[in-house]
Parts: structure tokens; sequence; C-alpha cells
């Protein structure tokens, strides 16, 4: 069941390229992502009180010399469950911030890449992130193995045929996106050293609303010719995006992970750049040609490498 759900979340994240793309064609950038990830923050809102409630019960049960005890203004004893073992308010904060303007960042970079590229494409290019966080390692000096520098190379050649046209050049939805793939290795990187002292849920949940915050201000300055009309056009899209997206997926992915192994678990995830192919063709009528497909698959082989 737990790679089966991991396996609906990469179908859901795939597929919200086509709801990224299709918004696009309602209000601009700025946006949707403000919108989207101000659902996103909101959805999570009960799923961090279920769990707080889960904990709070788990305490109850335990031996009282494990439980960490306080006394209420009635003076009975209860047990203090308002973070679990090993989680710290200050990391989660700090975390949900910085991984918040990264995310904000990356996202911004991604929707607007989108609409000059095709979202096959623009799903592709964003998993090149998989390969990209290891070579972010040789910065905090961590040695980098031999398959790493395979995939590297592999994905080299899939990303040139993917997208460099005969001129050599690189249009500018392939570029934007391809900024926005290295800004997810950051936020990647960030989610790493922030997760482990941090509650992961409420971590997300604060990043989504960092990311909206950001992204309303400044469609505020930018665009203000999006109208409640424009909006209540791309509901769909944008409740897809920021309750599938956003919440379900993720917690689908907070709760699979706990029993596949990373490895595994990665691996299946970056499907979501085959369901993005995909969802393209079936949903948008977007094509490729046979040299782009011929990309496709070496960037699919280069994040397969790089998991194995």
């Amino acid at each position: 069941m737990s790679v089966l759900a991991l396996f609906i979340t990469a179908l859901i994240w795939g597929v919200a390229f086509v709801a990224q793309s299709t918004g696009m064609d309602y209000i601009g950038p700025f946006s949707f992502n403000a919108i989207r990830y101000g659902i996103g923050a909101v959805v999570l809102i009960p799923l961090i009180l279920v769990l707080r409630a889960g904990r709070r019960k788990k305490a109850l049960a335990t031996d009282a010399d494990t439980a960490t005890d306080y006394a209420d203004e009635s003076g009975i004893r209860q047990a203090d469950t308002s973070w679990e073992p090993g989680t710290d308010l200050k990391s989660t904060v700090t975390g949900g911030i910085l991984c918040g303007l990264a995310l904000c960042a990356a996202s911004l970079f991604q929707q607007f890449g989108i609409i000059y590229t095709t979202v096959g494409k623009a799903g592709f290019i964003t998993a090149l992130y998989i390969i990209i966080v290891p070579f972010y390692g040789i910065l905090l000096r961590r040695s980098i193995e031999k398959k790493t520098w395979i995939a590297a190379v592999i994905a080299i050649i899939g990303f040139y045929l993917m997208c460099i046209s005969e001129s050599l050049s690189l249009s500018l939805g392939d570029g934007l996106v391809l900024i926005g793939s290295f800004i997810w290795g950051v936020q990647i990187m960030l989610v790493d050293k922030y997760a482990v002292k941090s509650d992961p849920v409420m971590l997300s949940s604060i990043e989504f609303a960092v990311s909206s915050a950001i992204c309303m201000i400044m469609a505020c300055i930018f665009e203000r010719e999006t109208t409640w009309t424009a909006i209540k056009d791309c509901a769909i899209p944008l409740l897809y995006a920021g309750v599938m997206s956003c919440g379900i997926a993720y917690t689908l992915q907070v709760v699979a992970q706990k029993k596949v192994r990373p490895t595994l678990a990665c691996l299946i995830m970056s499907l979501e750049s085959v369901f993005s192919a995909l969802a393209g063709w079936i949903l948008l009528g977007q094509s490729m040609t046979g040299i782009e497909i011929a990309g496709c698959v070496l960037v699919f082989v280069a994040v397969v490498i790089a998991q194995l």
C-alpha cells in the first residue's frame, strides 16, 4: 500500500504541471502560486491537529517517567504533548521560512517557464534536481559516487536532445525551468537540514504560507489586473494544485515514506516526470518529436541510475 501511495503521489504531481499550465490562461504566475500555496497551507492545518491529537493520546498512555508533565491552573497533572520528542519549535519555524523562500523562487521560475514550454519537458527538466542535489554536496565536502557522474553525463546528453534547437540555443521556457530545478535542489537541501528536528507537516504548512505571502505581495505589485472573475474561472486548476498537489500528495508522501526505503521512494516519485509528459499529451494535446522523446528517455535513465 505504501508503494501504491507513492505511485499516486507521483501521478498527482505529474498532472499538476497541466494544472499549472492551464492556470496561466486565466491569471498570472504570482497570483496562481499565491492562491495555490495559500490553499496548501490551510489544507495541512487539519492534518497538523490530527497528528498533535494522536501524539497527545500516545503521550497520555505512556509511563509518567517518560512523559513531560506540567500543572495546569486546576492543579491537575497532564502530559505536555505539544511537540513530538526530538522536534523543536525554532527549527520548525526557521526551516519553514527558509524552505518557503526557496520554494517561492523555484516554483516561480517553473511557473513562468511552463508558459513558454510544454508540461512534459518541464517535468523532465525539473526531475534533474535528483542529480543536481548530490553536486551541492561538494560544497559540504561530500564525495560524489561514480554512478552520479555517469548519471550527470547521460542527463546532459538527454537535456541537449530534449531542449537545444538546431541553432544550439536554449528556449526561454526550458531555461527558466532549469534555473528552477537548481533552486529545487536548494530547497531539498534545506528540508534535509531542518526536517530532522522539526514537525514535518507544520514545517511544510509554514513553507507554503511563506511562499503564498511573498507571491501575494508580488501579485499586488505586478498583476493588479487579476480579477475575482478570472480567479473563479481558474478554480479547478487552483484547487487541484492546492488541495491535490500540496495537501493530499504531500500527506501521502509523508505517510508512505515511513514504510518505504528512501531510495525506492525517490525512484517511484521520479515517475512524476513521466506522468507530466503523458498528462500534457492526453489532456493538452502537446506532443514531442522523436529526438525530444529520446532526450526524455535519457533523462529518466539518468534519474534511475542516480537512485540505484
